[in-house]
């Protein structure tokens, strides 16, 4: 038991640290099929107000502040602001539009192949397969194609940097160049359930449809499939 403890002292301190561990970390491997060892993190986190953030379908687990701890720490006035990472409303817009280009089809091929194993495995006695890792199917947004399309709505190309920078930083995303891709943080801190159904049935999948983006096709493919809902005047 005190070597668990000491572990998951050890793993927490890492987590704070660092803000994001990889799931293939050793540490981090051994707390996914260990109970005692993730029970253990989550009361050492839970003493200083933090949680874990785990995802199965991301490549990296996290922590976020307990929701005592959030308004502790921030206020009232903290969590009626529409984030607490001081980013611009054009830059939570990009950051929207990001997610949708790259987890949204991420997402879609990960389950896709994830069932194709399963129909195609001849054991007896089936097991569970893993899901694919998000950076074999993770597709990146290329700058060039993000500016033409999507520059106007966010202030273009200068504000366009300067939010790319702040999500960078905050580790959402990892500049390639041209090319931007998946950071560890993209697919843990956005709620996928609660962001999926407000994209692809709302007012943001008519924008998409018409990006020329090729991370935008598997949701353009939805809508001319007549998947498209009624636009939600929310959103």
């Amino acid at each position: 038991m005190s070597q668990a403890l000491d572990d998951a002292a050890h793993l927490a301190a890492q987590l704070i640290a660092r803000r994001w561990l990889p799931r293939n970390h050793a540490l981090v491997r051994r707390a996914l099929i260990d109970t005692e060892l993730w029970a253990a993190l989550g009361d050492r986190l839970a003493q200083v107000g933090l949680k874990v953030i785990d995802n199965l379908y991301a490549d990296h687990i996290s922590v976020a502040m307990l929701r005592p701890a959030e308004v502790s720490v921030f206020g009232e006035t903290g969590l009626a602001a529409k984030n607490n990472l001081d980013l611009p409303r054009d830059g939570v817009a990009l950051l929207i539009v990001l997610w949708s280009l790259i987890v949204l089809p991420k997402r879609q091929r990960q389950v896709a192949r994830a069932e194709a194993k399963e129909e195609g495995q001849g054991e007896f006695f089936a097991t569970d397969k893993p899901l694919p890792l998000a950076a074999s199917v993770s597709p990146t947004v290329s700058y060039r194609s993000l500016l033409a399309d999507f520059g106007n709505q966010l202030g273009k190309k200068m504000r366009l940097d300067s939010n790319l920078k702040l999500l960078e930083r905050n580790g959402f995303i990892i500049r390639r160049g041209e090319d931007i891709a998946e950071g560890p943080l993209l697919d843990l801190l956005l709620d996928y359930d609660t962001l999926a159904p407000r994209i692809l049935d709302g007012a943001l999948a008519d924008v998409l449809a018409r990006s020329t983006d090729p991370a935008a096709a598997p949701l353009v493919a939805r809508l001319q499939a007549g998947e498209q809902a009624e636009l939600d005047s929310e959103t």
